[in-house]
């Protein structure tokens, strides 16, 4: 196999990975968990600006981690150019996602479905909806945080390469998912709480300074499956034809777009 094929059987991959756990933590995402009490923790009850706030989070946070360091993977062997067209294109999936979901809570359901669960007393039909349906804000926020922090990643992260060159992997891939998160964490709360919701600014940077605490001690556990990602890849590559492709990468990723 020609290293053009290794070359794009891996961007396949790793473009597979990449939307299959974007999608599944839209998808998740409408429940709520308390990381308390999933480590069996008493309630951290911070007192942040006067609200007082537990580590209650989106299901979805517990797979978003992986999406960062699949960005910082790409970036590093395919640049901004992939980034991009990785980002925009779950964006579009995303989008269309909500669409069908939205259009299938519209279905009207069959009598035997409801009757099924009807003697345990559940709804099944409104419950679906109730899971499924998210409101225009929390859909407009999502992607437009998702956008902003796949661009400032790619931007920040090829900043730091720059700077270090093939250097401390750890800072520029670790670096740019801190930076990017901190302003995803709060766009999305603005815009769909703020913008689109009754909350006022300063609750919108309570919470969401709680989901960055989060995400800031996410990003780094999740620090060395970037270093682990690299090996798998050099061996798959080679790690001549790795540093190559990588160098080349950084070549063409001037410019925030």
């Amino acid at each position: 196999m020609s290293i053009e094929q290794k070359k794009h059987n891996l961007f396949y991959i790793l473009t597979g990975f990449f939307l299959t756990n974007a999608l599944v933590a839209e998808m998740v995402g409408t429940k709520i968990f308390s990381l308390e009490a999933t480590l069996g923790l008493p309630p951290a009850q911070l007192n942040i600006f006067g609200y007082i706030l537990d580590f209650n989070l989106t299901a979805g946070v517990v797979i978003w981690p992986f999406v960062f360091v699949t960005t910082d993977i790409i970036n590093e062997y395919f640049g901004k150019e992939g980034v991009k067209k990785i980002s925009f294109l779950t964006a579009g999936l995303i989008a269309f996602a909500f669409l069908i979901i939205g259009i299938s809570t519209l279905l009207p359901p069959a009598p035997f479905w409801l009757n099924l669960y009807e003697p345990d007393g559940l709804n099944i039909n409104l419950a679906f909806a109730l899971i499924f349906r998210q409101g225009l804000g929390i859909i407009v926020g999502s992607l437009t945080a998702f956008l902003l922090g796949q661009l400032l990643d790619v931007f920040v992260f090829h900043r730091l390469r720059r700077l270090t060159g093939a250097n401390l992997l750890w800072l520029r891939a670790t670096g740019s998912t801190l930076f990017s998160q901190l302003v995803d964490s709060f766009v999305v709360l603005f815009i769909a709480f703020y913008v689109f919701g009754r909350w006022n600014f300063m609750q919108v940077i309570s919470v969401g300074l709680v989901n960055y605490i989060f995400k800031f001690f996410a990003a780094i556990a999740m620090t060395p499956l970037v270093y682990l990602g690299h090996y798998l890849i050099d061996r798959y590559l080679g790690k001549t034809e790795a540093d190559k492709i990588a160098e080349e990468a950084a070549r063409k990723s001037e410019g925030f777009f």
